[in-house]
């Protein structure tokens, strides 16, 4: 099935939104509106639909085949495993056969002024009747780099070589799974914080590196990167005992380049005692 381009995909959902006297307005959020993003066919169509009668929509689903043949459809709001967190709103997350993606919420029009839910990389794609409040335009400056102040710099360090002692912990009793989501949950994601922290200081702290730092690779060296890359290797525990050394060096590296800019303490905090730890029961253990 040929990919419908994003004018056919724009057409499609404007034509549907006029045609039902239900919807009062459109708007969009999320990447598409976003010029820094480079376009390409996985970007989703993050569409807000306010309406008139959301549960006339619930109870009758059959109006979201108007856009095409679904490879695979989630409905979150319906959920018990994962609790919604729209706060009345409802959503239709759909991959369709020509391997378009729509995220569409309906909004109902008593929460008309927080359809965007405060993301500013929002626009209004249709408005029948001047319902909605104008909002300005689109920016990704709430996704910019946040330059840490001391607290958060010292929280980010503490929160990184306190779990480690969890992944040694895990790795000691031979529980792998509980050591490897505290290696990759955790300690990857502060690490990665750390980085971006860096990459602010280098090129400055207004722009986006993306969700989930997806865009971080544009900005390190392609050593560091590789580096960073190899820490994902975890099939084996003693490749799990490797990685974990390698992200407390890496986090200990870009700790001292962040400190030393901003002229935070780091070094007389005692975390080098974590790194003696972690190799004394590495010593033991494997």
């Amino acid at each position: 099935m040929i990919l419908r381009n994003e004018k056919e995909m724009f057409d499609l959902i404007l034509n549907y939104a006029n045609s039902d006297d239900r919807v009062l307005a459109v708007g969009l959020n999320g990447s598409r509106t976003n010029k820094n993003v480079p376009k390409d066919e996985f970007q989703d169509y993050d569409v807000v639909f306010v309406v008139d009668n959301v549960f006339s929509f619930i109870d009758d689903p059959t109006w979201i085949d108007y856009f095409g043949d679904r490879i695979i459809m989630q409905k979150p709001e319906s959920m018990e495993l994962f609790p919604p967190s729209l706060g009345g709103m409802f959503s239709y997350l759909m991959l369709f056969e020509d391997k378009n993606r729509i995220d569409l919420i309906l909004c109902p029009k008593e929460q008309k002024d927080n359809w965007h839910r405060g993301d500013k990389l929002s626009k209004i794609l249709l408005d029948k009747g001047n319902y909605l409040s104008k909002i300005a335009d689109s920016t990704d400056e709430d996704y910019h780099i946040s330059k840490p102040n001391k607290q958060k710099f010292l929280d980010c360090c503490n929160e990184f070589w306190w779990v480690s002692t969890y992944v040694v912990k895990g790795l000691c009793r031979d529980e792998i799974f509980y050591a490897t989501d505290h290696l990759y949950n955790n300690l990857s994601s502060e690490l990665l914080r750390m980085v971006s922290w860096k990459v602010g200081i280098d090129y400055g702290f207004d722009f986006s590196i993306g969700k989930n730092y997806k865009y971080i690779k544009n900005y390190i060296d392609e050593n560091t990167y590789n580096k960073l890359l190899s820490l994902l290797d975890m099939s084996s525990k003693e490749k799990i005992w490797t990685s974990l050394e390698a992200t407390q060096c890496m986090f200990d590296k870009f700790a001292k380049e962040v400190s030393s800019y901003l002229d935070y303490s780091y070094e007389d905090q005692g975390f080098e005692k974590v790194l003696l730890y972690t190799k004394e029961y590495k010593d033991k253990y494997i």
